[in-house]
């Protein structure tokens, strides 16, 4: 029941957002009581933060996937990361905007608690490009990762994008995307314009 709960929660949350959510409507589709979910859970944070874990643990699936593509590691860095914002500004908008700025501790924690396994894909992926001439050979592949979280995190979570309601790709361009191409080689750079979201 306990899996249940959460499976459900966790799809109600990226349905209709966390804020508007309460226990009574995020188990209405099981057909059970508030009192058999707070059997399992003391609040509806501590149901977020369960439903968080699976959420991040998926994203971790998504990106092995992903990794393990023929494509070359440009690309990989690229799609990881516009499939991330995708998410944040897609159909569960307003679950991650609502996360975002009014539950930023238990995103923190649930990012926290898989960050070792993120980075045991990421920093393997930017080494290849090292190896591959894709990126620059005196790159240190964690602070390079640690600069693009850190201007992905501004467009996500920054106070000044909190209402922005056009494409993010724009955003996506100017600021992750540039990064990224400081990282490049020639070889890098021809990769980034010939991939087929580049014109979004």
């Amino acid at each position: 029941m306990k899996d249940r709960i959460i499976e459900t929660a966790l799809e109600r949350f990226l349905q209709y957002g966390i804020r508007n959510m309460t226990i009574l409507k995020l188990v209405e589709p099981l057909g059970i009581s508030t009192k058999t979910v707070y059997k399992y859970f003391a609040s509806k944070e501590a149901l977020l933060q369960e439903c968080l874990h699976v959420l991040y643990d998926g994203y971790y699936n998504e990106f092995t996937a992903i990794l393990a593509s023929r494509d070359n590691p440009v690309n990989k860095l690229l799609i990881l990361f516009r499939a991330t914002l995708g998410k944040d500004f897609g159909m569960s908008r307003e679950f991650f905007h609502d996360l975002n700025y009014y539950y930023p501790e238990l995103q923190n924690e649930a990012i926290n608690r898989v960050r070792s396994n993120y980075g045991t894909l990421m920093v393997p992926l930017v080494e290849d490009g090292i190896k591959k001439c894709y990126f620059l050979d005196h790159l240190d592949p964690q602070l390079a990762l640690k600069g693009i979280s850190t201007l992905y995190a501004s467009i996500t979570r920054d106070e000044e994008y909190r209402d922005y309601k056009g494409s993010p790709y724009p955003l996506f361009k100017n600021m992750v995307e540039i990064y990224i191409r400081g990282m490049c080689t020639e070889k890098g750079l021809k990769e980034i314009d010939n991939n087929p979201y580049h014109n979004d």
